[in-house]
């Protein structure tokens, strides 16, 4: 699957790009049908310590996926996101086996 990762209003280093990859890529495991992802890490100019916004958009046949986070970190955010796709993806494919 094909990760598309960008980086709003920073340069993410090699290590986190690494770490998303390999996060997105396990999602496989859950729904193999899927296209691609898109993740956006953008950092918010607050003053709160919970400034790492992470958007995650899975581009599956039918209809997208997409997941929003705010997290002290990165890895945090990313970490939860692919959380909650994990058990969206266990639905749609209960859904599909029930039909």
């Amino acid at each position: 699957m094909k990760v598309f990762v960008q980086s709003v209003n920073f340069n993410a280093d090699s290590d986190l790009i690494t770490f998303v990859e390999k996060k997105i890529n396990g999602l496989e495991k859950y729904y193999d049908k899927i296209v691609d992802s898109e993740v956006y890490l953008k950092v918010q100019q607050t003053s709160e310590k919970e400034n790492k916004m992470v958007d995650v958009k899975l581009n599956i046949p039918g209809n997208d996926f997409v997941v929003k986070k705010q997290c002290k970190t990165f890895e945090e955010g990313i970490t939860l996101a692919t959380d909650s796709l994990k058990r969206q993806l266990r639905k749609r494919k209960e859904k599909i086996r029930a039909k």
